[in-house]
């Protein structure tokens, strides 16, 4: 509400936000006592925009606003909701302006959305989700988005607001399937290597790349990939790096629940399987425990746009009562090298691992 269409173009919005109907929205849920973690502004309009965009000074002066509504309704410090923005691709100067418009302690959370596999309906979707190359050219997006942070907004973190791979709802055979994992994990371990707090995928339930099935609600592959990362991987990032081939990709964390440090290992190989040995920096292995937890993923009957995943060998079915099944590692001795099967996904935690940036 408040903009009205440039005439000299017509994808351009002009004129102020008006909050109004915003904050009679917002004053209902404070008056409920709903806790709310944040608020955003607008969607895709940042940049060039999808069909419409916002100028950068006209949207950080929008959110200066917002804030401010936020600051009223919820005076409390410790329970006051977050401001995001802009949700919207990544344009680097556009981002810029905006930060500096805003200005500090404004926008705690600067959102980007990433469709980095093109459209759903591409032939070649699987291929390019098994191409470590292709996947590694959003890094640089990923370190921009830091840098800007970095030069003119460091009160600010990086979030992936909006991420389901492909766009238009996801590859129809694909993007619900085992395969869409080395996608997905592999994004998660490299924004949080590129210091971004938060990933938000697209979307729970709904289009092809729903984490549960849109007509029985089972859990997709996906969703008991996110589960093992959100129990085992800490946030405090670790760096990783290993001399083999790209179609191997291993991200570390201090581990979420225990001493030591877990592990994410995956193999986009269809014929090599990797022998892993983790040792530190100094080359050695710093390791106490004489055990090592293994949770293997691989699809059911090898078929990488299989909807069924086994857990070290085993399918992950919900119960009778719906819920999700036990999720047990194999324990294997910690003296022995991690074997990372062809087309598949691990996470370890070795307990007894001595990292010294756990330690502190």
């Amino acid at each position: 509400m408040g903009r009205m269409v440039s005439k000299d173009d017509d994808s351009l919005m002009l004129g102020e936000w008006d909050p109004k109907n915003a904050l009679d929205f917002m004053k209902y849920t404070a008056s409920k006592g709903y806790k709310i973690d944040s608020y955003e502004l607008g969607n895709e309009l940042c940049g060039s925009g999808v069909s419409k965009r916002v100028k950068a000074e006209q949207y950080g002066r929008d959110i200066i606003v917002l804030k401010k509504l936020v600051q009223e309704l919820y005076p409390d410090p410790f329970t006051q909701p977050k401001v995001l923005g802009p949700a919207g691709f990544y344009d680097k100067q556009w981002f810029n302006v905006f930060l500096q418009t805003s200005g500090p302690h404004v926008v705690d959370g600067l959102t980007h959305h990433i469709y980095n596999l093109g459209a759903g309906v591409d032939p070649s979707l699987i291929n390019k989700i098994q191409d470590p190359n292709f996947l590694d050219q959003i890094a640089q997006t990923y370190k921009d988005i830091s840098g800007s942070i970095k030069s003119y907004g460091p009160w600010s973190r990086a979030w992936v607001g909006e991420a389901g791979g492909a766009y238009n709802s996801g590859g129809k055979y694909v993007s619900h399937s085992f395969v869409d994992g080395f996608w997905y994990l592999d994004q998660l371990g490299m924004t949080s290597a590129f210091n971004h707090k938060v990933f938000c995928r697209q979307s729970l339930i709904g289009g092809n790349y729903g984490l549960l099935d849109t007509t029985t609600f089972i859990p997709n592959p996906d969703y008991y990939g996110a589960l093992l990362w959100h129990r085992l991987m800490g946030p405090r990032v670790l760096y990783a790096s290993h001399n083999g081939t790209p179609y191997l990709r291993v991200y570390s964390h201090c581990s979420k629940k225990t001493t030591g440090i877990s592990l994410l290992a995956i193999n986009m190989s269809n014929s090599t399987m990797f022998d892993v040995l983790v040792t530190d920096d100094s080359n050695s292995n710093p390791q106490e425990a004489d055990q090592r937890e293994e949770y293997h993923l691989t699809p059911k009957d090898g078929n990488i746009l299989s909807d069924v995943l086994l857990l070290n060998g085993k399918a992950l079915e919900v119960t009778e009562g719906y819920d999700i099944p036990a999720m047990n590692p194999q324990v294997v001795d910690a003296s022995s090298p991690l074997k990372v099967a062809p087309r598949s996904i691990v996470f370890v935690t070795l307990r007894g691992f001595k990292a010294p940036a756990c330690a502190l």
